[in-house]
């Protein structure tokens, strides 16, 4: 079946344009008769981020699952994990966040969570869809069995207390100066105050959204801001999370980039040596740099591969029992706290590193030198420029001229219309040059 809806996270796209109220309205409908099992009084848990469209979708997600007779409990903006982690711990039915993650503010998307707290796998996707293209109107609620919908108190406090119950008793961050950049979305409260109580002198930016700054000159994907106040407070650290929370990059007390590849090195190698790494390695994206690939293999830890989407890592991570996973991108995934990817939660681990070991931060998370890697996108309009005979020849001649000592990757995005190609290898002019030829091919068959 090809997947018309649901991309590698959720339903994403412009908002009033593809993510419409009459598609959240469906989604809801669909979502709802998929996880009502039994007859129980079912409810769904709706979290969101600070867009502006997210009062539309909410509203008219609360009309979908209402109508199939589902209770609603609406939290307000919350990071993504928080969802996860409420829905399990709360006996909802399905968890539902609203949010495009690190996309503009004009966008927005439809994320969805299983009763125990994770990620929907392809199959039960595919049962929603099937639904999404159906008439529903034949398995609506009676009457008297529709769904109520009430906003509930609370839950910011209880995430709060959540992540900080993953660090360990004994540490504290006292003595620390900690930028946090709350990219003015899901995590504007619940991150900056979670440092406080920890101890820390917290100096937040990012926290004043207004519908339509999240992600705008701030968070992970533009990391101008906090690089800057980070050295100009002489802070020890910066973190900078994006829309939804469930990813981070660091910012070292002399303004560089720590980006998840790093991440991963630092939280795998300390949980190694507290014994609690489990499955002898780290679950990461064909994505990640090679340089971390090598460094793991140095200190007898596996790199294993998946396809793009934190989804993927977790549904390899649990098929073979792993506890750490992430993506280059900033999503850590550590299945003894969260069932997705929580960005404040891996700054957490981080932290605790930073503040056992007493060295500074740019020593702490620098574990190995990136190999070259280039990545560029070409944008497209319709039709599957991959497919082009002209195209196929340039991949197919960059992956000989890399040789195995490099890797090429051409795939489309999951969320966008764009065409990813990255390449990494030993001599930066070959990769450039590669990625070069194959944006080339690509650029004359998408314009």
């Amino acid at each position: 079946m090809v997947r018309r809806y649901f991309g590698t996270d959720g339903i994403r796209g412009r908002a009033n344009k593809v993510i419409t109220p009459e598609l959240a309205l469906k989604v809801g409908q669909a979502a709802g008769l998929v996880f009502k099992n039994g007859e129980h009084r079912h409810r769904v848990l709706i979290g969101k981020d600070t867009r502006l469209s997210g009062y539309m979708i909410e509203t008219a997600l609360v009309a979908g699952f209402t109508s199939v007779g589902m209770d609603v409990l609406l939290t307000g903006p919350i990071p993504t994990p928080a969802v996860g982690m409420l829905a399990r711990s709360m006996r909802a039915d399905l968890g539902v966040m609203i949010s495009a993650s690190h996309n503009p503010y004009d966008d927005n998307g439809i994320k969805l969570f299983g009763p125990d707290g994770f990620k929907l796998s392809d199959e039960v996707e595919s049962r929603i869809e099937v639904l999404l293209e159906s008439d529903l109107s034949a398995q609506l609620a009676k009457g008297d069995q529709l769904g109520r919908a009430k906003r509930i108190d609370g839950v910011q406090d209880r995430y709060i207390e959540f992540a900080k119950r993953t660090l360990p008793r004994a540490i504290d961050l006292s003595g620390l100066r900690v930028v946090i950049d709350c990219a003015n979305g899901a995590a504007y409260k619940v991150a900056p105050g979670a440092l406080w109580e920890l101890g820390a002198d917290v100096i937040s930016i990012g926290v004043e959204p207004n519908g339509m700054n999240i992600n705008k000159d701030c968070g992970s994907t533009d990391l101008a801001a906090i690089s800057h106040k980070v050295r100009e407070m002489r802070a020890d650290i910066g973190i900078a999370l994006d829309g939804d929370a469930d990813r981070v990059m660091i910012i070292d007390e002399r303004g560089h980039t720590v980006d998840g590849d790093q991440l991963l090195a630092v939280i795998a190698e300390s949980w190694k040596e507290d014994g609690r790494l489990q499955g002898n390695g780290v679950v990461a994206t064909v994505m990640s740099n090679l340089g971390l690939e090598r460094y793991l293999g140095g200190i007898g830890l596996d790199l294993i591969r998946t396809p793009v989407g934190d989804r993927y890592v977790l549904e390899r991570m649990r098929a073979d029992g792993y506890n750490v996973g992430g993506e280059q991108s900033g999503h850590i995934v550590m299945t003894d706290y969260t069932t997705t990817g929580d960005g404040f939660v891996a700054a957490l681990q981080v932290l605790a590193v930073v503040k056992r070991r007493n060295k500074p931060v740019s020593e702490v998370c620098h574990r190995f030198e990136p190999l070259p890697q280039i990545l560029k996108n070409v944008r497209y309009r319709t039709g599957k420029p991959m497919e082009n005979a002209g195209v196929k020849a340039a991949i197919a001649g960059a992956e000989k001229k890399l040789g195995v000592g490099g890797r090429l990757l051409v795939r489309p995005s999951g969320t966008e219309p764009l065409i990813r190609v990255m390449a990494e290898g030993d001599d930066k002019v070959l990769v450039e040059a590669v990625v070069d030829d194959v944006i080339k091919a690509l650029t004359q068959v998408a314009a």
